[in-house]
């Protein structure tokens, strides 16, 4: 073996995760798995997600030790440290990759990692294991001889993604996920990305992997893969993990026209932005099956969407959850509260927006600023981090002049208040609460 890939995520340690029971192959090892082993090199993954701490840990104190990649995000960090750790006693050489490991480069390898793959990571995956000297290697960050920290830049992009081959699925157990999906929801569902990277600018998202390049594959390769994950796993539905599915109007014609052309309709869900739709986009969607959209609308203030820079509108986003309705799909959209400046005339704004809209579900989350992102820039002198880096997230920040928690579980109570007076209740708790703030 020369290399083994694992993730971290222990899907039996994530309560919240537990209860929903949505999960997916993680796409982006079963990637460099099917591209290093096109490339002759011997590669084993440990999918981590039904697995267990325990049994990841006694193959890599029983295995000859090669190359470990381990893939990282802000959520798996203790995990991924634990595994670090282990895996160095044990005399692995280790190379982090994902979002979260090129934003804390210096902490993962004070932690014991070799390297970290800062950007996409095959290119430079195939170069560490042909031995290149890694000062030639373009996205890494190491120590040299001299301990000093040493940084290439941004790793190199694939420039022909249909020239890649598929995803290894065959490489782990696709039959349990889809037996988890049919065991609590009816129907399995598999995953498939038909391009990479996003070139929107929104202030708090991370651009840590692919930049902000995008990528295609072709609609033709893209329906090979579909056609072939139908025929091999019988999936009852497909989930696009693209960033905004509905980008490029003119590849959504030819894929719904390779679509038609070969008798083919499967149901699935994907994400877009209220931008990419139309009444032309949302008929053909429902043609191809699309069963709901995902929509980051985020606010109901266009003052907040503008610092953000999300480059949408409120009319936008109700025209385009109206298309979709009125072609019968399902809708779901993500709010964020408490943004940088947010106050209550923004938070009533998000109510009438939700009510205007009417998706069929929602979910909200208080905003958290990611490392290396205009957002986390912008608030870094204000965050208070809630104990020991290595034990917490991302997630785990105060804001110093924020509003309360409470404060904003009161706005998840106005935005699901069913009457006019429950709402002036919920608004009455508001105002008690909101001076207080984050110290």
């Amino acid at each position: 073996m020369d290399l083994l890939l694992t993730h971290g995520y222990f899907l039996h340690e994530d309560p919240k995760e537990a209860a929903v029971m949505k999960p997916y192959a993680p796409l982006g090892l079963l990637y460099l798995s099917s591209y290093l082993r096109g490339k002759g090199f011997a590669v084993e993954t440990y999918d981590s997600t039904f697995g267990s701490r325990e049994e990841l840990f006694r193959i890599l104190e029983t295995e000859s030790p090669a190359t470990l990649g381990v893939y990282a995000n802000l959520m798996t960090r203790g995990n991924a440290l634990a595994i670090v750790g282990l895996a160095k006693a044990c005399g692995w050489r280790v190379v982090m990759g994902g979002p979260e490991p090129s934003n804390y480069a210096e902490r993962y390898l004070a932690a014991g990692a070799d390297i970290v793959v800062s950007g996409e990571g095959e290119l430079a995956m195939e170069m560490i294991l042909r031995d290149v000297p890694l000062s030639e290697i373009p996205g890494l960050v190491f120590r040299g001889d001299d301990g000093s920290l040493v940084n290439t830049g941004t790793a190199r992009l694939l420039s022909d993604l249909d020239a890649s081959p598929w995803p290894d699925r065959e490489r782990i157990d696709i039959a349990r996920y889809l037996r988890v999906w049919r065991e609590h929801h009816g129907a399995g569902s598999v995953s498939v990305i038909t391009a990479r990277g996003c070139p929107y600018h929104c202030r708090w998202c991370s651009h840590s992997t692919f930049g902000k390049s995008h990528r295609r594959r072709s609609a033709r390769a893209v329906v090979d893969e579909v056609q072939w994950i139908l025929e091999r796993y019988r999936p009852e539905q497909l989930w696009f993990a693209d960033d905004v599915f509905t980008i490029h109007h003119g590849w959504l014609d030819e894929y719904a026209g390779e679509m038609r052309r070969r008798g083919l309709r499967v149901p699935f869900e994907c994400i877009t932005r209220a931008d990419r739709l139309n009444p032309r986009v949302a008929a053909q969607l429902a043609e191809l099956g699309c069963d709901r959209v995902w929509i980051g609308s985020e606010s109901g203030s266009q003052r907040l969407l503008d610092a953000m820079e999300r480059g949408v509108t409120i009319a936008q986003v109700r025209e385009g959850v109206a298309q979709l309705k009125q072609n019968g799909i399902r809708t779901g959209m993500f709010f964020m509260w408490g943004y940088e400046g947010e106050e209550m005339v923004d938070i009533e704004a998000t109510y009438e927006h939700v009510k205007a809209c009417r998706p069929d579900v929602f979910f909200t989350t208080v905003s958290y600023p990611i490392k290396g992102t205009p957002y986390h820039e912008e608030v870094s002198s204000k965050l208070v981090q809630l104990g020991e880096w290595q034990g917490t997230t991302d997630r785990d920040v105060k804001i110093r002049g924020r509003h309360s928690r409470r404060f904003y579980q009161l706005a998840d109570q106005l935005l699901r208040s069913e009457t006019a007076e429950d709402a002036a209740v919920v608004r009455e708790q508001m105002a008690a609460v909101y001076s207080e703030v984050e110290a």
